[in-house]
């Protein structure tokens, strides 16, 4: 009977850890890969914000695994060519997605 027990209670354990580890990683990414987009977000952010040329205008930044998304609203093309151009002078960006649209 304690043998039962001690192999149900390590079958327990292995399942709880297992879904510990699946939970630990969404889409298949790993802490530090989160906590490194995070970062990215943040100085993309800090950049275009520090911007006065894109005064006035609302951009998101997505990052993921190093590939950022830009999307929101500019007035002219160059402010979108310029929010691309930061987003990419910034450490640790791997490319830009611009989805940016030109406001009427």
């Amino acid at each position: 009977m304690k043998r039962f027990q001690k192999g149900f209670t390590a079958a327990l354990i292995l399942i709880f850890l297992a879904g510990l580890m699946a939970c630990a990683t969404p889409a298949g990414r790993s802490a530090g890969s989160v906590i490194d987009d995070g970062t990215i977000t943040s100085k993309v952010k800090t950049k275009l914000l520090a911007d006065d040329r894109l005064s006035g205008i609302a951009i998101s930044v997505d990052t993921f695994k190093g590939e950022v998304t830009l999307s929101g609203g500019a007035n002219t093309a160059e402010q979108k060519q310029l929010a691309t151009e930061i987003a990419q002078s910034v450490k640790g960006v791997r490319g830009v997605n611009n989805v940016i649209i030109l406001k009427k």
